[in-house]
């Protein structure tokens, strides 16, 4: 190794530091060796007059130790996390094909003929009406579910209009309003739909893909069937 000067080797651990992250962007490499190499060229190096403080020496014996201790814990974690990641998308995976219950005001009506869903009743109210409307706006059906207390109330739509004929497949806007003294409130609805596929973010994220629903955050899903 090159003959290292007493200004050179008078920050081991500094030097340290840099080629470590000259080594993360795939410059050098400076490993235990090469520290160990550095602090004996400083030791060689030093004043005679001048010698340097044993407490320095120990602080940066410790500091070194630190580092390393900071960066295999470093890398732990990340083998963790890349393994919760995996189990994270493993279980996302299993859930394509089944049925959630999510906010949405959007209901698919498909083979099974019914849309079903939950009504977010924020207080006793004297009337909760349910209105379906197809996609291009039109009102095809209004159903009275009664009174209710304050809680949720669920609803199911046979997918027929007012006169008993049965509609076509695809989405309708789902609109409930509870009855208040001020007037009529419009209320929260989360609606059934079968998830078609999963979609997994860079940062861990899980999205699930609704049919007719579009896309919605696993975290919003309220239930799994």
């Amino acid at each position: 190794m090159s003959a290292i000067n007493a200004t050179e080797a008078s920050d081991v651990l500094g030097q340290y530091r840099s080629r470590q992250q000259q080594d993360a962007s795939g410059n050098s490499e400076l490993g235990k060796n090469e520290f160990m190499e550095l602090m004996l060229a400083q030791l060689k190096n030093q004043n005679p007059l001048e010698p340097q403080d044993n407490g320095e020496f120990i602080s940066q014996l410790a500091q070194f130790s630190s580092l390393e201790e900071m960066q295999a814990l470093s890398g732990r974690v990340d083998d963790v996390v890349g393994q919760f990641r995996s189990t994270q998308a493993l279980q996302a995976s299993a859930m394509v094909g089944k049925t959630v219950l999510a906010p949405s005001e959007v209901g698919m009506l498909g083979a099974e003929g019914e849309v079903m869903g939950n009504i977010q009743v924020p207080a006793s109210t004297g009337g909760v009406r349910l209105s379906i409307q197809s996609p291009d706006g039109e009102l095809v059906r209004q159903i009275d579910l009664g009174s209710s207390s304050a809680g949720v109330k669920s609803f199911s739509w046979d997918g027929k209009d007012g006169n008993g004929n049965k509609l076509p497949d695809g989405p309708y806007k789902i609109v409930a309003e509870g009855s208040y003294p001020q007037g009529s409130v419009q209320l929260p609805t989360m609606v059934s739909a079968n998830v078609d596929s999963v979609s997994l973010g860079q940062g861990g994220s899980v999205t699930l893909n609704l049919a007719g629903m579009g896309s919605i955050a696993l975290s919003d899903v309220k239930q799994i069937n």
